[in-house]
């Protein structure tokens, strides 16, 4: 289920189970000796790839379509065609406000 975390283990410092040397820690000081060990890492997911693409003529969507003019039967229809060439994606962009990422360890708040 889920489905949003990351499944590979050593690549992000807070998800895995490393190697315990010591059976006496809790889970919780685990983790936090994890988080100290990697002083550059954070918590906190600043950027995200964007589900926006722009089409030939610079116009930003989720998606495109053009008016397709269908003759069926004597009769003239238009129907609406979605465009999958020649889009490229926005790329990454920067969060207005800093989300915290899926695998971090601690509870926030118990009620």
């Amino acid at each position: 289920m889920g489905g949003s975390g990351s499944k590979s283990k050593g690549f992000w410092p807070f998800s895995g189970s490393g190697s315990t040397d010591d059976p006496t820690k809790d889970g919780n000081e685990q983790s936090m000796a994890r988080v100290r060990s990697f002083p550059s890492a954070t918590p906190f997911v600043l950027t995200r790839r964007s589900s926006l693409y722009f089409d030939e003529d610079g116009d930003l969507a989720h998606e495109f379509y053009e008016e397709a003019i269908v003759t069926k039967n004597g009769r003239k229809k238009a129907k609406l065609k979605r465009i999958q060439k020649n889009l490229t994606p926005q790329g990454i962009i920067k969060l207005d406000i800093p989300c915290i990422h899926v695998d971090f360890p601690v509870v926030l708040c118990e009620a």
